[in-house]
């Protein structure tokens, strides 16, 4: 039902905006990665803007999601470490109790 809900509040909307900004902008744009020579047609690329500007999003995407896992290492490298911890003591506790080392003590009748 939550997953519905999201799909059609926040999805469709957004939809109908990419869609529309793909419509308004698909005039050829001429993109250049040599900025001395702009008219350099081997570094150059004639694509719509709303290619551009998606993957402009697409990258941004990328690199924030890069970031904040960069930046969350140390909680993940905690919890291995408590996971760990925990696991060594469920086997600790569940492992029968070790024989004590002196004589054995005879059973009473």
């Amino acid at each position: 039902m939550f997953n519905r809900f999201v799909l059609v509040v926040v999805f469709v909307p957004l939809a109908i905006i990419l869609i529309a900004l793909a419509v308004a902008n698909r005039g050829p744009v001429a993109f250049t990665l040599d900025p001395f020579h702009p008219g350099n047609p081997a570094l150059t690329l004639n694509l719509p803007l709303f290619i551009f500007l998606f993957l402009a999003l697409a990258v941004g995407m990328v690199v924030g999601s890069m970031a904040t896992w960069v930046k969350q290492g140390r909680y993940r490298k905690l919890a291995r470490q408590r996971g760990l911890e925990a696991e060594n003591l469920r086997q600790a506790v569940s492992r029968p109790p070790a024989a004590p080392n002196g004589p054995a003590l005879p059973k009473p009748n």
